[in-house]
């Protein structure tokens, strides 16, 4: 049996946010996911690079009880990407694997994946990942996390037999 999860996206631009800029992440996630799961979209919205307003949004959208919140932009080196900051602040558990094998699996295709300052965590029953801001990134990304996400998200909501691949004989 498949689980229907619930997912936010939140691309988070300043530019985007005032509508000097078209958000094309975002919508990508959002097709992407609908293409290849059963989840459905919830939440979806373009927030600005404040600090407040992204830790809110994340934290909000936690305690509604979405299952997954795939955040895009602000993961860079400019001084207004603070996205993982504002996402350490409200998450309860790190989970540095996710981040790590992103940038991995994405320095095997260029080296500016160094650059990328995305974390990864848990707040609640909800696991939040930020992607990168680039719609060839997001892509990238999606395309190493979606084999594991089930897993993960059967484990983190207790599903019946999301550990029976841990047991041993």
């Amino acid at each position: 049996m498949t689980t229907t999860y619930q997912v936010g996206i939140l691309t988070i631009s300043d530019r985007g946010a005032s509508g000097q800029y078209e958000d094309r992440s975002g919508p990508l996630i959002a097709r992407y996911l609908q293409e290849k799961t059963p989840w459905q979209i919830s939440k979806q919205t373009i927030v600005p690079d404040e600090f407040p307003t992204i830790a809110h949004t994340l934290k909000q959208w936690c305690d509604e009880g979405i299952h997954l919140i795939l955040t895009t932009g602000g993961t860079g080196f400019a001084p207004r990407d603070i996205t993982p900051e504002a996402t350490r602040s409200i998450i309860e558990r790190e989970t540095p694997g996710i981040a790590e094998a992103l940038r991995a699996e994405s320095l095997k295709i260029t080296r500016h994946a160094m650059l990328s300052r995305g974390i990864a965590g848990i707040r609640g029953h909800t696991l939040i990942i930020n992607l990168p801001g680039s719609p060839k990134a997001v892509k990238e990304n999606l395309d190493i996390l979606l084999p594991v996400l089930p897993h993960a998200l059967d484990l983190l909501n207790e599903s019946p037999g999301s550990e029976s691949q841990h047991r041993t004989v």
